[in-house]
């Protein structure tokens, strides 16, 4: 129980209180109005009272689960279930003012004003779910103004003074509810842009190095098959151009390569922590790269990148932590974050596959595993003493 809740985000944590609060303070209702009349009314009468209470609450609890649902735009309005519960908070009072019109003995009020107060509770706390407030203090109003005329002004006043605050309770509960799965959508939508900004990115770079290159390759080749169709020896020098042009562009393209994975280790732990926390996710760094050869800051910079790419596509992380370590003869890296389901595979992608192979090929190693109860840890070794140049060719 205990991991299935970590395992909620925070908006779904907060739904889960929201929904919890309308639904246990709606379930008292049969209990309380049983413990308010059960001295003043038969035991028959009372197992009816109680009866009708069930019914009027199963409704009133199906509102409150229809009605938050539609103030967060995942259904329409309840509008049956709304009628049906007025409906059944109407008759409840009339047949209680019929049945106990006078009050009881030696009290102010009789039977009748708990079944109002009750009944009018319970409606108004889950039709707070369910339309706007101006609606809801209109029903809180006609509610005490009823209860005035049939009961007292005292039993009005003390109805009106519980109404308004479970009102202001419940519609800033719902008002908070929705904020923070506003947030949490935006977080997921700022996640997905700063991944795709970095895919453009990289993408516009390769255009500007590499396209303009293949059309010239493009034309000049168009021309040297003309020359040489016509028997001209300025062909071979066109192909020869074709071949210098062709091995210009794979040296700007192995730097372009080069600058997205030989990064400089502190630039890219300030721009992961910068990236995460614009996403909502708190990002710790402990310990310092920057007494490490370049070859290592350029490939454990590349691994920062690829974890923190990971973590935004693939968890719904609240919290990570990067820890640099640096031993005698090693130097490792790890990168741990929550927001993990228990019930997701680990699977080496494409980003995954690549990290191990290059780092394989530095003498590393690579490790991904869970980390109870919803975390998941990335782990780099590398040797000291074997760095290799970090631009792969």
């Amino acid at each position: 129980m205990i991991g299935w809740w970590r395992r909620r985000s925070q908006a779904a944590r907060l739904e889960w209180y929201v929904r919890g609060s309308f639904y246990g303070q709606l379930t008292l209702s049969p209990v309380l109005i049983g413990f308010l009349v059960q001295l003043e009314v038969s035991r028959t009468a009372l197992g009816v009272v109680v009866a009708g209470f069930v019914v009027h609450t199963v409704v009133c609890l199906l509102l409150v689960h229809a009605g938050i649902g539609s103030y967060l735009g995942l259904r329409p309005r309840p509008t049956g279930l709304i009628l049906a519960g007025g409906a059944l908070t109407v008759a409840g009072m009339a047949l209680g003012f019929l049945a106990y019109p006078h009050a009881t003995p030696g009290r102010p009020d009789g039977p009748a004003t708990a079944i109002l107060i009750v009944l009018v509770v319970t409606y108004v706390t889950a039709l707070c779910a369910a339309v706007r407030p101006r609606v809801v203090l209109a029903v809180v109003v006609g509610s005490c103004l009823f209860s005035t005329v049939t009961s007292s002004a005292g039993a009005a006043i003390a109805l009106g003074a519980l109404l308004v605050p479970i009102v202001g309770a419940y519609r800033v509960s719902l008002w908070m509810l929705g904020v923070v799965r506003e947030l949490d959508r935006a977080r997921h939508v700022q996640a997905g842009l700063a991944v795709a900004e970095e895919r453009l990115r990289f993408a516009r770079d390769l255009h500007d190095v590499v396209g303009r290159t293949l059309s010239v390759v493009a034309l000049k080749s168009e021309l040297a098959a003309q020359l040489a169709r016509r028997g001209r020896e300025e062909a071979v020098a066109e192909m020869l151009e074709v071949r210098r042009i062709a091995q210009d562009s794979l040296t700007e393209l192995r730097a372009v390569v080069g600058g997205y994975r030989a990064a400089d280790l502190d630039v890219e732990l300030a721009g992961a922590r910068a990236l995460l926390a614009s996403a909502g996710i708190e990002c710790r760094v402990i310990g310092d790269g920057g007494a490490l050869p370049a070859e290592l800051q350029g490939t454990l910079g590349w691994v920062v990148r690829e974890g923190t790419t990971n973590l935004l596509r693939h968890s719904e992380a609240r919290t990570c932590v990067v820890t640099l370590r640096t031993g005698a003869d090693a130097v490792t890296l790890t990168m741990t974050n929550n927001g993990v389901p228990a019930s997701d595979k680990i699977v080496f992608g494409g980003g995954l596959i690549g990290l191990t192979e290059r780092i394989t090929a530095l003498g590393g190693t690579v490790t991904a595993v869970r980390t109870p109860p919803d975390g998941f840890q990335l782990l780099v070794s590398l040797p000291l003493l074997s760095a290799a140049p970090a631009v792969a060719a």
